[in-house]
């Protein structure tokens, strides 16, 4: 399986603008540029994309090992927080931290540890290569 997203970009980096887009039409068109990188304008930008999908890719997985496990009635709210940092001359992420919120019929220690999987186990957590921590609550 491969999904595909796209952006264009005209300009240069601080006066420039971009488009990003993905397959499925989700987004389509969205605006980013420097503006909503760094001075929090509106629009879209890298790390927000990667942080919803990091969160969806880790609420899918964890709804399946719960769902493995005999656990029911999962209800999962997940934030990635995608941290970019000065690195040199330039720019990574070093660090993505998920918090999310869990409700299921099951006992709470097992679903706290079936999130500890899914965070290791999410493919996007994978890609990521970089420290992934996490906070869990189960209500």
């Amino acid at each position: 399986m491969t999904r595909k997203g796209s952006a264009h970009w005209e300009g240069g980096l601080k006066d420039g603008t971009g488009r990003v887009s993905t397959q499925s039409g989700a987004l389509s068109e969205q605006p980013y540029g420097f503006n909503t990188r760094f001075e929090d304008k509106p629009g879209t930008n890298p790390e927000e994309l990667v942080g919803a999908a990091h969160a969806a890719c880790f609420s899918m997985a964890l709804s399946m090992m719960l769902e493995q496990a005999g656990i029911t009635g999962a209800r999962i709210d997940t934030v990635s927080a995608i941290s970019l940092d000065k690195e040199g001359e330039g720019f990574a992420v070093k660090k993505a931290h998920l918090t999310t919120t869990i409700s299921a019929e099951g006992d709470k220690a097992e679903i706290e540890e079936l999130a500890r999987k899914a965070k290791e186990g999410c493919p996007i957590s994978k890609l990521l290569n970089a420290e992934v921590t996490m906070d869990a609550t189960v209500s």
